[in-house]
């Protein structure tokens, strides 16, 4: 059986869970649209940890299954995947949105058109970093959701009733019957291959929420010594190297600019896809 929580992902469990109904397997795409803004006014983005906070507490009621971060490749799960959830309109009478299909499994980027993170302002969510958007795709294909947008793609998309019944795939939240949203407005392009396992050579991503303060590891010590040795050594001393603290967010944080990120993308969390390109041997 496949993962009922994304591997590498943030346990934050709502409670208030519920069987689907069955049928083909389907993800919903769907982002925050937390601000609006335009190309005269960017506005800035949003923090990851408001939208977290607001999905857990007063938002329980319109929470997604996951709450992925396209800058940083932060992810929250606040349902297993084989539970509904209740971002969808779900009108009285009609097809049940939030429970048609083996799983419905349902994705808000944080994201909205023109936001600023840095000095970049990202018209669309496709021009994102889309940070571990492959461990993402990867984790919600192996719960049988096709490489496929039955109902087209979020730039151009209809809401037929009989594909949504019949399909399996992606769905944009504006292609989802009895629901009248306009985005995502564009989303990520299918990997052309699944995120193969982690060699059993380099160390998997522990998740975000594992680079706390005062955390002791041999995964530190291990990733301290691949960050000096990529050239991103902003320590000040070698002692205590296998516990995190400020040397190892500012060399990490060097790290990322080193593979092109920047703004909120480069602030010294590891990601699963930086994380994976530094190669951190196994402990």
């Amino acid at each position: 059986m496949p993962d009922l929580w994304m591997p590498g992902a943030t346990r934050l469990d709502i409670g208030d869970h519920a069987p689907t109904d069955g049928g083909p397997a389907k993800a919903i795409a769907h982002i925050t649209w937390d601000k609006n803004a335009s190309a005269a006014k960017p506005v800035d983005l949003v923090p990851y940890e408001n939208l977290r906070s607001y999905f857990s507490g007063g938002g329980r009621t319109v929470a997604p299954h996951v709450l992925w971060d396209p800058f940083t490749g932060r992810v929250t799960q606040f349902v297993p995947a084989n539970s509904r959830s209740k971002s969808l309109v779900d009108l009285a009478g009609g097809t049940r949105t939030n429970r048609a299909g083996s799983v419905v499994i349902q994705i808000e980027a944080l994201f909205f058109p023109y936001c600023r993170v840095g000095k970049a302002v990202y018209p669309r969510l496709a021009e994102t970093p889309c940070e571990g958007w492959e461990e993402l795709h990867a984790w919600v294909k192996s719960w049988g959701v096709a490489d496929a947008w039955p109902n087209g793609r979020p730039e151009s998309c209809t809401r037929n009733a009989q594909t949504w019944e019949t399909k399996s795939g992606w769905y944009p939240h504006k292609g989802v019957p009895e629901n009248g949203h306009d985005d995502p407005l564009s989303w990520p392009a299918f990997p052309k291959s699944s995120t193969p396992a982690p060699s059993k050579k380099y160390e998997p991503f522990p998740g975000a929420d594992f680079f706390t303060a005062g955390r002791r590891s041999s995964i530190i010590a291990a990733m301290h010594k691949r960050l000096v040795a990529e050239g991103c050594n902003k320590y000040q001393s070698s002692a205590n190297s296998d516990v995190w603290g400020s040397g190892d967010e500012r060399s990490y944080a060097a790290w990322q600019r080193k593979l092109g990120y920047a703004g909120s993308a480069a602030d010294g969390i590891p990601g699963p896809t930086s994380w994976a390109k530094l190669h951190v041997p196994n402990t």
